[in-house]
């Protein structure tokens, strides 16, 4: 073997090595359920997908769903979960592909397929009408089904949501989705996930140990990652005014003055289009303002939903 053969196969073990060391499989959906499922009976069929629910608080009382954004999962709702289900009916579930849910038969991660799951799971739990309060990704879907099913709503709350065409993310088409993230089906480090998570926090010191744990082994349930992915793929964003227009339910949004994931200036075009909607700014606070500092962000829901 030549000098630079010898060379080339020891980079190329070292690589392989290098690669080996970095592999990051699948949690064990056991250990996980153990962690992360309070009850079997939390994950049931819900219009073809194995959905993870939780469903808390007096049955006859206002309904309300939280909707979580990309990458989360129902778990990010705790602190108000746990507060509201005293004079609420708490819904949340994991989206597909998400937490501790499955994925569709078919593979559908789009927005309509997302608000048809809603609808079903509505149905399945006799829900007639329910204020929808959602972040982000999830946020967008609340939105659109607020326009798309008004006769279902009771009020609106937006928590920073997604919608509005922005670098990578075009109308009309599906959005750009980086070609490196794909390396995530194999290799995602802890402090990756971390580093891209703690700018969701004004203070990433309030990103806790556990929460950050919380997220890493979610992302790891067995096929999440890939889903993860070809939800990126199939997010395809029209221009939103004309249906925000259309939304007659009385809406919050809330945002965190810090955010840095979509900036309270946002807040203006979701203004703008909702007729009478109304902004709370919380200062000091970032992307998910719940998970952040619950107890400061609660009590702006609270005078919405007491409201008229």
């Amino acid at each position: 073997m030549s000098r630079r053969h010898a060379v080339i196969a020891a980079v190329s073990v070292a690589l392989c090595a290098g690669a080996a060391l970095l592999y990051t499989p699948d949690r064990d959906r056991a250990q996980l359920e153990a962690r992360y499922l309070a009850r079997p009976s939390d994950v049931r069929m819900v219009d073809g997908v194995s959905l993870h629910v939780r469903d808390s608080g007096p049955r006859g009382a206002p309904t309300l769903v939280l909707l979580h954004g990309l990458g989360a999962s129902l778990h990010t709702w705790e602190p108000w979960a746990r507060a509201l289900e005293t004079q609420y009916r708490v819904v949340r579930f994991d989206f597909p592909g998400h937490g501790l849910s499955g994925a569709p038969l078919d593979n559908d991660y789009s927005d309509a397929r997302s608000r048809r799951l809603l609808v079903a799971l509505l149905d399945s739990l006799g829900v007639p009408r329910a204020t929808l309060v959602g972040n982000s990704m999830g946020g967008r879907i609340a939105w659109s089904f607020a326009a798309e099913h008004p006769e279902r709503m009771e009020k609106l709350v937006l928590i920073a949501p997604d919608g509005f065409e922005s670098p990578g993310f075009a109308y009309d088409k599906p959005a750009e989705v980086p070609a490196v993230l794909g390396a995530m089906r194999w290799v995602l480090p802890r402090a990756m996930l971390v580093a891209n998570l703690a700018p969701a926090y004004a203070q990433p010191s309030r990103l806790t140990d556990s929460t950050a744990t919380r997220y890493y082994d979610l992302m790891l349930a067995p096929g999440n990652r890939e889903r993860l992915l070809q939800r990126m793929q199939q997010t395809v964003l029209t221009d939103p005014i004309p249906r925000l227009r259309r939304i007659t339910a009385p809406t919050l949004l809330l945002w965190g003055a810090q955010d840095q994931m979509i900036p309270v200036s946002n807040a203006q075009d979701y203004l703008a289009a909702i007729p009478g909607a109304t902004l709370v700014t919380l200062p000091g606070l970032g992307h998910l303002p719940f998970e952040e500092a619950p107890q400061q962000a609660l009590p702006a829901l609270l005078n919405f939903l007491n409201g008229p």
